[in-house]
């Protein structure tokens, strides 16, 4: 078995605010609504109802979760709902309402119908939720109980957890079994990364699919950048983000260099904005630590990729290859003779792109190795699950990016991770702005100091990725819930909401 999880599942195009609460409930309702109609009942149904336990039901109006539900029921996913159809659907939703199961079948509902039950806690994890259908008559005809397991990852209850992507041809179960497999076969991680991919779909899927991801990452830096005002809910916390752009633009306006770590800050600040409004948002691994892998991946894209620095199997301004493949995918690779038309800017791009590529396929290892062998759950490990496995993704990736080993790839990741061994999750009113969004812009810049000394080394230390992976998973596990985004200690009983 194979600790691999695809790409694809491990960054899922959703909305925010929170990967646990909003976009996971989200596909648990659709998924209920989906098997109402499968099971020939949805036309016998005359009400539905959703109670959310332990920790859904602590923080669930903060985060969106209620909305969520009620968006779902009427069979929206996350990955193509316009976001402004989840935001406040329950919150506002009418007296006497009719709500469209599946979007074909009409039920009165009523927002009583979404029960927070936060003392309630299941066994199968602290995020929990069921749904029950009923007829006419008052009849049950149906009842899921589900898990949002942290990221948008789901889980039925009756279900075999789902720990990997279907059998694939490189499988590893952690970071030494991952640094023997690409050492027998001469291959990076992202090679491996790729290769299990392609158990899964074609090259030009595989490439157009992460080009999708990162232009989402870099739609929703963008909006964020290009947005004020004041997010959503009761802490009224202004956007920083595009203040801080406008500084930075102005600096360079009158002539002043560029200041790279101000920017970094202002990329992952402007994505967890944007995730805190409920906008488009792409887990990385979760929503709440969405800001942290697009800000440094921005981050080399605008102030490192032309500098020379890790870009093997490059593309010269002449079209001339170096290396296997152009763009290090074999479905990917373009004539010499068709690149030798492009001017410097297509050759730039095209360069940036793979560079983005690798990116992501090693940090999709490197998640998958939080995801199976500990957490990637607030709920469930605390912050340091999230933030800190985040960190240590982009922290991989863009030793990656610079040239690095695969050594100093799992050297950077355990860097990043050990210093955020221990980080509680504890959201200020229950919603994922504080101290969420500045917790991102600090751990990209860790990342970044992260990879920089992984990069100054060659690859040996003391302490092993996977000795952290597993102080981690033990770190959660005794870890008091209060400090699992149940906001019950720490800055959300500390800070008074005003």
């Amino acid at each position: 078995m194979s600790a691999y999880v695809s790409a694809f599942e491990l960054f899922s195009i959703g909305v925010g605010p929170s990967s646990s609460h909003t976009v996971g409930p989200m596909r648990a309702a659709a998924d209920f609504a989906a098997r109402l109609r499968s099971t020939r009942v949805l036309d016998d149904v005359a009400s539905v109802s959703c109670a959310l336990y332990g920790s859904l039901g602590a923080t669930g109006i903060g985060h969106g979760t209620p909305d969520a539900v009620v968006a779902g029921l009427q069979g929206l996913e996350p990955e193509t709902v316009d976001p402004d159809a989840v935001r406040r659907a329950w919150s506002d939703w009418p007296d006497g309402g009719t709500l469209t199961l599946a979007g074909t079948h009409g039920i009165p509902f009523a927002k009583s119908d979404v029960v927070l039950a936060p003392r309630t806690r299941l066994p199968g994890h602290p995020n929990a939720m069921t749904l029950f259908a009923r007829d006419a008559d008052g009849v049950l005809l149906a009842d899921e109980t589900y898990y949002s397991v942290g990221g948008g990852f789901i889980r039925r209850e009756g279900e075999a957890p789902r720990v990997a992507a279907a059998s694939v041809p490189f499988p590893f179960t952690d970071a030494a079994s991952l640094l023997a497999l690409c050492d027998e076969h001469g291959i990076t991680i992202a090679e491996a990364a790729r290769r299990n991919e392609q158990a899964l779909r074609s090259d030009e899927e595989i490439a157009a699919g992460l080009d999708r991801i990162w232009d989402a990452m870099a739609a929703c830096v963008d909006a964020g950048l290009h947005h004020d005002g004041v997010l959503p809910g009761i802490l009224k916390v202004k956007r920083r983000a595009s203040v801080l752009r406008a500084q930075l633009e102005g600096i360079q306006a009158e002539g002043h260099r560029e200041l790279p770590g101000e920017w970094l800050g202002a990329f992952a600040l402007a994505v967890n904005e944007e995730n805190a409004a409920g906008g488009r948002v792409v887990t990385a691994p979760t929503n709440g630590a969405a800001g942290i892998l697009p800000a440094v991946a921005m981050y080399w894209w605008r102030f490192l990729a032309d500098s020379g620095l890790g870009v093997g199997n490059a593309v010269t301004p002449h079209g001339e290859l170096v290396g296997s493949a152009l763009l290090g995918f074999h479905g990917d690779a373009v004539a010499p003779d068709e690149a030798a038309e492009w001017d410097d800017a297509r050759v730039a791009e095209a360069n940036r792109r793979r560079g983005i590529r690798r990116f992501l396929l090693t940090a999709t290892a490197l998640g998958s190795l939080f995801k199976n062998n500990a957490s990637i759950s607030g709920a469930e490990g605390g912050c340091q699950a999230e933030v800190g496995s985040a960190c240590a993704m982009a922290a991989g990736g863009l030793t990656a990016v610079m040239g690095g080993t695969n050594r100093q790839i799992e050297n950077a990741a355990e860097i990043a991770m050990e210093h955020h061994l221990g980080l509680t999750c504890d959201p200020v009113g229950g919603l994922v702005q504080i101290p969420c969004i500045e917790r991102n812009a600090i751990a990209a810049s860790t990342a970044v100091t992260a990879a920089r000394l992984a990069l100054r080394g060659d690859g040996t230390h003391y302490v092993s990725l996977d000795t952290v992976v597993e102080t981690m998973r033990q770190t959660g596990i005794d870890m008091s819930t209060k400090y699992k985004e149940t906001s019950e200690g720490g800055l959300a009983v500390n800070v008074i909401e005003c």
